[in-house]
């Protein structure tokens, strides 16, 4: 079977920035394991595959490692996908995923992720993670991922980890946020995934459901900009709206193509 295959670059206006992902269209599913094997030969940070019900859209995401449970630059890159490149009739797409419905709106230039929010609350930093690092937070907090709160942008920049202590510790769908207020943006971040194949993933929609009601409280607003501090560097622009926030970006194609099975 022969099966057509997107790539695009998520939280970025050029290519080679933001975070890339691949998105697959779909008649019906495979199996587990093929969509895996896929997601594998892809080697990019996630690979999303998607059925066009027509009133709503069957969304998942396999990074090369596991099916996640949410992942923001992916919904982006299939947004942009179904809307810019397979001419969708609506600039509003309703996706059933594995964390719910969701919602993707695109305006003034911008793609809008509709997503829970997932308040942090204080933690303790498991040793694995401590030992790993070579600046230590501030404090501390959890949601899904492990949450570090720095105090200025450059100790975010300055981040190394350890990887040989950091992969003792296996956190499932989650990982660790490090992040700051930003110099020319509200707040910056970036994040680490332990055992992953791609330790540090370039732009991460789906942390910002933490970091967005942090830094609205921290900051005392609801509409926020961002910048998540990898090699690629990714753009965000954020609101919080109490139990859900807005996670809005741009994104561009750098392939499209067909792969066969």
């Amino acid at each position: 079977m022969q099966y057509q295959i997107f790539q695009v670059d998520a939280f970025a206006n050029e290519v080679f920035k933001g975070n890339p992902a691949c998105v697959v269209p779909l008649k019906e599913w495979l199996p587990d394991d093929i969509l895996l094997q896929i997601a594998k030969e892809n080697a990019v940070a996630e690979t999303a595959f998607f059925i066009d019900e027509g009133e709503f859209i069957q969304l998942r995401w396999f990074t090369p490692d596991l099916e996640m449970d949410l992942c923001g630059h992916a919904t982006l890159a299939t947004s942009f996908v179904i809307h810019s490149c397979l001419d969708y009739p609506s600039d509003e797409m309703h996706f059933k995923t594995m964390s719910g419905d969701l919602t993707v709106n695109y305006t003034d230039n911008r793609y809008h992720l509709d997503f829970p929010s997932r308040k942090p609350e204080k933690a303790q930093l498991p040793s694995e993670i401590s030992e790993a690092l070579n600046i230590q937070p501030l404090s501390v907090y959890k949601s899904r991922d492990y949450m570090l709160v720095y105090d200025n942008e450059n100790e975010v920049k300055n981040i190394k980890i350890d990887r040989q202590i950091f992969d003792n510790i296996n956190l499932g769908h989650g990982g660790v946020i490090v992040t700051s207020k930003g110099e020319s943006v509200d707040f910056v971040s970036r994040f680490f995934t332990p055992q992953a194949t791609i330790l540090e993933d370039p732009v991460t929609g789906s942390a910002h459901c933490t970091l967005i009601p942090y830094w609205s409280s921290e900051l005392s607003k609801k509409n926020l900009h961002a910048i998540q501090l990898s090699g690629r560097v990714g753009e965000l622009v954020c609101k919080d709206l109490g139990k859900r926030v807005l996670i809005g970006g741009q994104a561009v194609l750098y392939s499209s193509g067909w792969f066969i099975i």
